[in-house]
C-alpha cells in the first residue's frame, strides 16, 4: 500500500536529510518518498517529508519561508561557517553586547548572500561540498534572500542565540559568518534548529522511532498530513460523474461539468471528482478551470 501526504519529521543530529528518506522507505515499505529541503547533518528540527503522490509537493514546500533558532559564536571563523569545520581564524571579542545586537538586526530585510562552499548547490553538475572536500574553491554568485525578522533570544558573549524568519535559499551559517565579518572579529554557527517550514511546526514534528512505533501499531496514517490540506486556503469545486473522465485525464473543466462550483471568481481552486477524490489544484479563468498541478493517479 502506497501512502500519500506529508510527514513532519523531527530530524535529529547526525542524520543527513537523505538518511531520513532512506530510513522512512524502510519503515513505510515504499519507495516514492522525498524531502523538502536539505538540513545540515548536525542541524535538527523540522523536515517535512513527502510520500507517494505528495512528492509533487517537494518543490512547492521548499519554496516556502522558514524559521530557525541558531547559536552564533563570535570570534571564530571556519571553512564551513559552522563549528564542524576547520578554524581559519580566532580573534578576541572586543565588541559590546549592544554593538552585536545592532549588527545582527541590521541584517533584517532584503540581502545579497553568497552561498557557502560547503553546501549542496551544484556547479557544472557537481555539488559544492564535493568540490570543497577536494580543496577547490569556485566563484559563487550572490543571491537575493530576505530576512523577514531576526530576534536576539539571549546573549552571553561570545555566544548569541537568534531566531530567524527567512525566505527560501537562505543559509543561516552564512548569516552567522557575515555578522562576524561585519563585527570585525569573525563568527560562525554553533547550533541550528529549524522550527518551522510553512505550516509544519517543531511542536508537531515526530522522530523516526515514533514513526516506526506507529507503523508497528497500525496508527501511522494519523501522522500523515493529507495532500489536499496543503491547499486548504483555496475554495473547492466538485465534478459531475460526466466530468470525472475529463478531470481524471487532466483536462480543463467548464461550469456545466461541475456539481459544486467555487465561490471565488478567479484564482486557485481545489478540485475533487464526484467520489470526493482530490484531483489537483486548478486555476479559475472566466468560465473554466485550468489544471495547474495534478495529484490524481489512476489505481491499477
Amino acid at each position: 500500500m502506497e501512502r500519500s501526504g506529508v510527514i513532519n519529521i523531527y530530524k535529529e543530529a547526525g542524520y543527513t536529510s537523505h538518511d531520513v528518506v532512506a530510513k522512512l522507505r524502510g519503515i513505510l515499505k515504499q519507495k516514492k518518498i522525498g524531502h523538502t529541503g536539505t538540513l545540515d547533518p548536525q542541524a535538527q528540527g523540522v523536515l517535512p517529508v513527502c510520500l507517494g503522490k505528495g512528492t509533487k509537493l517537494c518543490d512547492l514546500l521548499a519554496d516556502h519561508d522558514k524559521e530557525y533558532e541558531a547559536v552564533l559564536r563570535v570570534g571564530i571563523t571556519t571553512d564551513t561557517q559552522d563549528m564542524e569545520g576547520n578554524v581559519l581564524q580566532e580573534s578576541s571579542v572586543q565588541v559590546s553586547e549592544e554593538e552585536v545586537r545592532t549588527c545582527i538586526l541590521s541584517f533584517q530585510g532584503e540581502q545579497m548572500q553568497v552561498p557557502p562552499m560547503y553546501s549542496a548547490l551544484k556547479v557544472n553538475g557537481k555539488k559544492l561540498y564535493e568540490l570543497a572536500r577536494e580543496g577547490k574553491v569556485v566563484e559563487r554568485k550572490a543571491r537575493p534572500v530576505t530576512f523577514h525578522k531576526i530576534e536576539v533570544l539571549w546573549m552571553e558573549l561570545p555566544k548569541v542565540k537568534i531566531r530567524v524568519q527567512c525566505s527560501k535559499g537562505t543559509y543561516i551559517r552564512t548569516l552567522c559568518n557575515d555578522i562576524g565579518e561585519k563585527l570585525g572579529c569573525g563568527g560562525c554557527m554553533e547550533e541550528l534548529l529549524r522550527t518551522r517550514v510553512e505550516r509544519f511546526a517543531l511542536e508537531d514534528a515526530v522522530k523516526l522511532d515514533e514513526v516506526q512505533k506507529a507503523m508497528e501499531e497500525g496508527t501511522v496514517d494519523s501522522l500523515i498530513f493529507p495532500v489536499d490540506r496543503i491547499f486548504d486556503q483555496y475554495p473547492t469545486a466538485k465534478t459531475t460523474t460526466q466530468g470525472d473522465l475529463l478531470v481524471h485525464n487532466g483536462n480543463r473543466l467548464f461550469s456545466e461539468l461541475l456539481q459544486e462550483e467555487p465561490e471565488a471568481e478567479s484564482g486557485y481552486v481545489r478540485v475533487y471528482d464526484s467520489e470526493d477524490t482530490f484531483i489537483g489544484l486548478f486555476e479559475k479563468k472566466t468560465d473554466q478551470l485550468v489544471p495547474v498541478k495534478m495529484f490524481y493517479r489512476k489505481e491499477n
